[in-house]
């Protein structure tokens, strides 16, 4: 099973439900169709558009409190959806860091500017550095 492809299709999925293009099992269905994903890949894909939609406020707080001069609405949709992925993997799964961030970068680097993986990069930089920090203001959220 490719993860990298499961986290490209949670990408999608996140993606048609930001700019409100469509609802999640739709997106879910789509992505699956033209990927060609199997079932494994898909529940990596429910995981974790489960988790960040589970865990929006609190990841949307980590982005606003970092990444500074930047307003979220102005944020490119897809790097958006980047940096709540990786802050869900980063904060509230058991993925290595370094794993999150890596996959966070290519991610941006394949689907955005070319700037974004140096932007997503700074970003998650910043929280990895005090990333015990994170997790406890997260785990005590309420969720």
């Amino acid at each position: 099973m490719s993860r990298r492809a499961a986290r490209q299709g949670a990408l999608q999925v996140l993606f048609q439900m930001d700019i409100g293009q469509t609802e999640f099992e739709n997106a879910l269905e789509f992505v699956i169709r033209e990927n060609n994903l199997d079932q494994k890949q898909e529940q990596f894909i429910r995981d974790i558009v489960h988790g960040v939609l589970g865990h929006m406020d609190a990841v949307n707080r980590i982005i606003s409190e970092t990444a500074l001069d930047w307003d979220m609405e102005r944020m490119a949709v897809v790097d958006r959806n980047i940096l709540r992925m990786a802050l869900y993997e980063l904060c509230y799964s058991e993925v290595p860091p370094n794993v999150a961030v890596n996959e966070a970068i290519e991610l941006g680097k394949t689907f955005s500017t070319a700037e974004s993986g140096k932007f997503i990069n700074g970003i998650l930089g910043k929280v990895v550095k005090n990333l015990d920090d994170y997790r406890k203001v997260t785990s005590n959220s309420g969720r």
